[in-house]
């Protein structure tokens, strides 16, 4: 789904730390990754809940990497990411035109699709969480879309992005998004952050691919410079 350039407020409740971003028109997944969709390019389903339209997960934010080079390599497109040895090294190449994870200020950019407020619609109406899922991920696009159409953005299952959460508190930790189906309505809202080991697997954590818009193929999001006061 192709999503138009704007500017974000992202915003850090930890630090209460907010910051802006410009954010380039690029293309974002509709729904999460798939069973299927994983199965189809991997050839295996870590998953803990089966079934072939329910959101992929038990994945690690590695997993996902791995995950858009492969579906890169299947479709002729050139890889994202250069991958060290071993869990240790990642280079994003900014202007592949391959399968990649969204920054944090694109997922959230899309999430809110020139929305405002927490959520963009009715919670029960757009997202599956601890009130209304019955303890379980459910099929992708089963809820309402936001004003851009994607599917899931809140709720079902969180999302992995490319971002750090804070190097110099976290280290390697990567940023989540959007909430899933084990969490309370207070969580799945637009501007909730999330943090994680990159190796970390749990059964309501997916991720959805990005790509860049070959239009413009600069770094896909940069912090806005604030006027001096």
């Amino acid at each position: 789904m192709a999503v138009p350039a704007g500017t974000v407020e992202l915003s850090d409740r930890r630090t209460e730390r907010r910051w802006t971003v410009e954010v380039a028109a690029f293309e974002l997944g509709t729904t999460p990754v798939t069973q299927q969709q994983f199965a189809a390019v991997t050839g295996r389903c870590p998953s803990t809940a089966a079934g072939p339209g329910l959101p992929v997960e038990t994945v690690s934010w590695w997993d996902a990497v791995r995950f858009c080079n492969a579906s890169s390599t299947a479709a002729g497109l050139q890889h994202a990411y250069r991958l060290g040895p071993g869990e240790q090294e990642v280079h994003w190449e900014v202007t592949a035109d391959g399968y990649r994870l969204p920054t944090e200020a694109e997922w959230e950019h899309a999430c809110r699709a020139g929305s405002t407020g927490p959520t963009y619609g009715p919670l029960d109406d757009i997202a599956w969480h601890r009130g209304n899922s019955g303890d379980r991920a459910h099929e992708v696009a089963g809820k309402t879309p936001n004003a851009w159409g994607l599917h899931d953005m809140l709720g079902n299952v969180w999302d992995w992005c490319w971002d750090f959460y804070d190097t110099e508190v976290y280290g390697s930790y990567r940023v989540l998004r959007g909430g899933g189906w084990a969490d309370p309505h207070w969580s799945c809202r637009a501007s909730v952050r999330r943090r994680s080991h990159p190796t970390f697997r749990i059964d309501d954590v997916g991720f959805r691919v990005a790509r860049t818009d070959q239009r413009r193929r600069t770094a896909p999001g940069r912090p806005r410079r604030r006027a001096a006061s």
